[in-house]
């Protein structure tokens, strides 16, 4: 697959040629809702938390006799059908991380890149590299690129000042080729590879 290669001016910087096995796949959309749903279980903090019976401050003792009242009959008032007393079946902390293969996890990765492809989302950059850590002339630059929300992938170093000016900039990330993910490819409208960028790519899942 041949693709145009442009600088941060907007001007064409020459071709590049992508390997069809990871950039020119038929997109599957439960492959990447399955590594969607792995990525954001892993994330969740999992510390919701209720008192069960056993952890609330209230006494143990018997409410009340057990026959001659006239009302039902209890046990402690630590229970969860009165008033102060625990949560029965609430959440307690945990990890809602679940598994999934490494096979799919890098399938999920491919299926993401092919579908920028696919919709004509790809981007691929000479170099992501400015002289000045200023936000105000590289958001010219991307806006001058028709990008508004973009997910900007460079090789395995980035560009200091670059990554500097571009994290005030709304809906842009910037990553390292080794935190491309399937998430943060999906959740912006644009995928922006510098040349190293796609040949770290090709390198790592070729």
């Amino acid at each position: 697959m041949q693709a145009k290669v442009i600088n941060l001016d907007n001007a064409e910087a020459g071709d590049i040629e992508l390997n069809d096995a990871i950039f020119g796949l038929e997109p599957r959309a439960d492959i990447l809702h399955r590594m969607v749903n792995y990525q954001l279980a892993k994330r969740r903090a999992g510390t919701h938390k209720v008192k069960n019976r056993n952890e609330v401050d209230r006494t143990g003792a018997k409410p009340f006799n057990q026959k001659g009242t006239g009302r039902a009959r209890q046990g402690s008032w630590k229970a969860p059908n009165h008033r102060g007393g625990g949560v029965a079946h609430g959440p307690q902390v945990r990890s809602h991380a679940h598994d999934l293969p490494k096979k799919m996890r890098r399938l999920a990765l491919l299926h993401a890149l092919s579908s920028k492809a696919a919709d004509s989302k790809l981007i691929v950059l000479d170099q992501a590299s400015v002289e000045e850590a200023k936000t105000g002339p590289l958001a010219k630059k991307l806006k001058g690129m028709g990008l508004s929300s973009a997910l900007i992938v460079d090789g395995a170093e980035l560009n200091e000042n670059f990554a500097r000016a571009a994290r005030n900039i709304p809906l842009i990330d910037v990553l390292p080729c080794q935190g491309a993910n399937v998430y943060d490819i999906l959740r912006r409208e644009h995928l922006v590879l510098t040349r190293a960028a796609v040949e770290a790519l090709e390198a790592r899942l070729g």
